[in-house]
């Protein structure tokens, strides 16, 4: 079956690792294109939009940090001239926010924007890309004269790193409450230009599907408060809502979504997943996996509650991976606020618990849609040395590696435009330099990539774990020390926690022997990662790692392993 994504799972012999994923390998670094670095003036269309103008369009907040909901000139042409930057950090792909063609004007319905809202549209542009209006047409503001989409993740692929495309399923463009209709707002056109969908500045309800054709994409269900049901039933904002149960969405989609795929997107970053039931995606999973095999796919089903994001990791739902936001609510209280490394430990899930395999969800700790995460320096670098050491695919968002804009929300300058000096100065920062250290070390090392991890102790300030892989011909043990406290920290393993011999200091390329235990110096803020290439462990460990192997897969997939 083209949506069987795990069989490649099943293990042979005495293997041990976390997963075979192949996009495990790579950690990523994502932009919203627009906000990142104007590196084409020429595409930056500053007179749109006329009365309803497009560009810097500034959000006052009273503590004189704006916001911006205008376009401010990020292009596909800033990202690859910064490729470089980027793959030096140690990153392997970069996931860009949706490239199709969205209204060429400011909003004029919803509800006013300001400084602390969320899901207030007036005023607002498509400079983020989630408005599509011709899901086949790039948005004019990114391309330059002589870089397309397929010029780009050509170039990117030269450079070394991977596309991950942002891509909706379930909504268009703020398509009622305007004044007077505007263009574009609330409209669909096909491969060709032809309008084929148009909302008509109507409310939800209004709409006459079965009547007429232009409706036909969209749900008449219209907005469901939380107080009378579940959000997941209606539209979100202002938005509208594609009828996941129409054939001609679907085709319109997915040949869409494919297009983009032939101009080389190498893996798809799938917006509001949940709001579309499952059986579209499973659909949706095979159609492109059956063109693609093996295609990665992670979604965002914005939601803390393990048991219910882990339903779309499931091959019966599609196998798309997710984005791991139990994880990030953790992180978020251990390195933002004084919760110990123990607080991270329920949303590991490493032994049958609600995912798929939980090797290959998105690991982060802040994105464009929530305030960036309001930590210190160390914070952060204590937040990287976890993130790129532990299991998942770690994800960082633009501007992290210098702790850029943290603590601010969306409309506060969450999104802010970083550009190119901020950029020439990053290695400057003392979490860029760490970032960079422990994200290349992962590049490096198989084993934090696909590792089974085996923990020793969560606790307090401390944290200490193997990474383990024996898979064909790939063999190697990581122990992993973390130390988030402000003091040296002196660890001892026990025989039973360190097999005997000779270890590779990863961080300092020195050896470090161990013979019945071993004592460790973990600086304040540090990491120390010891390797073997062999699997090396005492028995007893041993015997927990096959465990682990043995039920590191959940939910219904784990029956299959």
């Amino acid at each position: 079956m083209p949506g069987d994504v795990r069989a490649s799972d099943t293990p042979a012999g005495d293997a041990l690792y976390g997963t075979r994923e192949p996009f495990a390998a790579h950690a990523v670094y994502f932009v919203v294109t627009d906000r990142f670095v104007n590196g084409d003036t020429s595409n930056d269309q500053r007179e749109q939009g006329g009365a309803h103008r497009t560009f810097d369009i500034p959000v006052r907040c009273p503590d004189g940090i704006d916001g911006n909901i205008g376009y401010l000139g990020g292009d596909f042409r800033g990202v690859l001239d910064n490729a470089g930057y980027i793959r030096d950090m140690g990153f392997g792909a970069v996931w860009i926010t949706p490239i199709v063609d969205n209204p060429d004007e400011a909003f004029t319905g919803g509800d006013p924007v300001a400084c602390g809202s969320s899901l207030t549209d007036r005023g607002k542009t498509g400079y983020h890309g989630y408005w599509g209006t011709n899901f086949y047409a790039l948005d004019e503001h990114l391309p330059s004269a002589d870089l397309d989409f397929r010029g780009f993740t050509d170039g990117m692929r030269a450079a070394g790193l991977k596309t991950v495309l942002d891509i909706v399923g379930n909504h268009g463009s703020p398509s009622w409450t305007m004044p007077t209709q505007q263009p574009g707002f609330g409209q669909i056109f096909d491969a060709g230009g032809k309008l084929i969908a148009d909302h008509q500045n109507l409310p939800p309800q209004q709409l006459d599907p079965n009547g007429n054709p232009l409706h036909a994409f969209y749900n008449a269900t219209g907005v469901v408060d939380a107080k009378d049901g579940s959000i997941f039933d209606g539209n979100l904002a202002q938005l509208s809502d594609f009828d996941a149960a129409n054939p001609a969405v679907f085709e319109y989609l997915a040949g869409a979504y494919e297009q983009w795929i032939g101009q080389g997107a190498d893996a798809f970053r799938i917006d509001t997943i949940a709001w579309m039931p499952h059986a579209f995606w499973k659909r949706f999973a095979d159609r492109i996996r059956g063109q693609h095999p093996g295609f990665f796919m992670f979604g965002e089903a914005f939601d803390y509650n393990a048991d219910k994001i882990a339903e779309h990791t499931w091959t019966q739902n599609g196998g798309v991976s997710v984005l791991d936001f139990p994880m990030k609510q953790a992180m978020d209280e251990v390195f933002a606020g004084d919760a110990g490394f123990e607080r991270l430990a329920p949303a590991l899930h490493l032994e049958r618990g609600p995912y798929a395999n939980p090797y290959d969800l998105a690991t982060f700790y802040d994105n464009h849609d929530m305030p960036r995460m309001a930590a210190s320096d160390t914070g952060f670098i204590d937040a990287h040395n976890w993130l790129f050491t532990a299991r998942g695919i770690p994800v960082v968002y633009y501007g992290s590696e210098t702790g850029f804009m943290r603590g601010r929300a969306e409309h506060a300058g969450n999104r802010a435009y970083y550009g190119q000096d901020r950029v020439d100065a990053g290695a400057q920062s003392p979490i860029h330099a760490a970032l960079t250290r422990i994200a290349n070390l992962r590049r490096d090392t198989p084993a934090l990539q696909r590792g089974l991890q085996l923990v020793l102790e969560l606790e307090g300030d401390h944290a200490a774990f193997y990474r383990v892989l024996d898979d064909g011909d790939a063999r190697q043990t990581a122990l992993v020390l973390l130390n988030k406290g402000e003091v040296p920290w002196q660890a001892r393993l026990e025989a039973a926690q360190i097999a005997d011999g000779v270890w590779r200091d990863a961080m300092d390329a020195g050896n470090v022997t161990a013979e019945r235990g071993v004592s460790l110096d973990v600086p304040a803020h540090g990491v120390r990662v010891l390797l073997r290439d062999e699997i090396a462990v005492p028995p007893a460990l041993r015997t927990r790692l096959h465990t682990t192997m043995d039920r590191r897969l959940g939910g219904p997939d784990a029956a299959t392993d």
